[in-house]
């Protein structure tokens, strides 16, 4: 389930915890296709959607899903808290950081913060 909202004259289609897990590309362009249908410049997925494989960037899961955005011009936010994610990897501290700097994927702790980024 998911609702579309503006924040900042941004449109942000907002995704439910309690849905299916994202774990594959094909899960992204799923997401990807419901937010262009609906408009949407920014997916906002809680973290706790995403497989454990996309934090373990190894699998290249994250890589692939965040390339297939993108492609698409469709913004990503993994919402909530990863910590125990970034914990165990240096690579996905890096790779989080990253994105953080940019304008394509970022990874927030809250939908104030969320809220704040829009801004800019």
């Amino acid at each position: 389930m998911s609702t579309l909202q503006t924040i900042h004259g941004v449109s942000v289609l907002m995704y439910a915890p309690e849905d299916e897990v994202i774990a594959s590309e094909q899960d992204a362009l799923d997401v990807i296709g419901n937010a262009s249908y609906q408009g949407a410049q920014w997916a906002v997925i809680p973290a706790e959607r995403f497989d454990d494989a996309f934090f373990q960037l190894r699998t290249r899961v994250a890589g692939d899903i965040v390339q297939k955005f993108a492609n698409y011009r469709i913004g990503l936010v993994v919402l909530g808290d990863i910590s125990r994610h970034t914990a165990d990897s240096s690579s996905l501290r890096d790779f989080v950081r990253e994105g953080n700097r940019g304008r394509q994927t970022w990874f927030l702790a809250d939908e104030e913060e969320l809220r704040e980024r829009l801004k800019n």
